[in-house]
């Protein structure tokens, strides 16, 4: 199987290069400066009950085109209208289709907070994510150095940007914990093969540290995988490929958020 994620990092190397020739990260870091009232992502996953981050997702390398016409601000919409506690946007355009647009088009269409999905190995995307006027941002542990994820994270908090950091194994939740990552986001999908399989998360759960926040992503379908994750101690979602599919995504979303009553 392909390694995705060597591929994508690559493509970021090039593209990150290319932005900083149209605008120096001088210039972008003095923009991203600027005050900026964020919206509480991290305070939302926080909330009891089930929170459910709903993600606009056009394509992925492993499914190929999801949803070819997709209108950002109508699905933005309707997760608002269906309870989603956030909403995640990807903004890589060569393997998902995403795009800077799109982002501004959602958060204009909805006022929940949103986390800007990308694969970030460069301050330089953190000071443009704070121009896109994110209020968090996805840090993905396999891709960074420990001195990396420990800088990032710090940035983030200069910024008064949330950080969802994804972790896919043992070693990724302790150098999460080492960098001190409170927002740990599990990803059922392992990112050289894209295979899926919700068992990731409730396995890896119980290593997280006291105070840390789990989210389970990727491979959610149903309320009954939400029902088996709730069960293993998690509340918060990131569910992005089975909403878009879905012919009414407003309800679809509204049959995730369990009572917690149940649990």
């Amino acid at each position: 199987m392909t390694d995705f994620l060597s591929k994508i990092v690559e493509q970021k190397k090039q593209e990150i290069a290319a932005a900083q020739k149209r605008l120096p990260e001088t210039q972008v870091r003095e923009q991203a400066f600027i005050p900026r009232k964020r919206r509480g992502f991290l305070k939302n996953m926080e909330r009891p009950g089930t929170n459910i981050i709903a993600e606009i997702k056009r394509a992925s390398p492993s499914k190929g085109v999801i949803c070819p016409d997709l209108n950002p601000a109508r699905y933005a919409s309707q997760y608002e209208q269906g309870g989603a506690a956030a909403l995640s946007v990807l903004t890589d355009t060569p393997y998902f289709q995403g795009s800077f647009e799109d982002f501004k088009a959602a958060r204009e269409a909805a006022g929940l907070p949103m986390i800007r999905k990308d694969f970030l190995i460069s301050s330089y995307q953190i000071y443009e994510s704070s121009v896109l006027e994110a209020d968090a941002v996805l840090l993905i542990v396999r891709i960074l150095s420990a001195e990396q994820l420990r800088d990032y994270l710090s940035l983030c908090a200069e910024l008064e940007l949330d950080a969802l950091v994804e972790v896919h194994s043992e070693e990724d939740i302790e150098a999460a914990s080492r960098a001190g990552a409170k927002l740990i986001g599990i990803n059922n999908r392992n990112l050289s093969s894209f295979e899926t399989n919700i068992e990731t998360a409730i396995n890896m759960v119980s290593l997280l540290e006291p105070g840390q926040i789990p989210v389970a992503e990727s491979g959610i379908r149903g309320p009954e995988d939400v029902q088996k994750l709730r069960q293993a101690g998690i509340r918060n979602f990131l569910i992005g490929e089975s909403l878009v599919r879905a012919s009414d995504p407003r309800a679809f979303l509204k049959s995730l958020i369990l009572d917690d009553h149940v649990f």
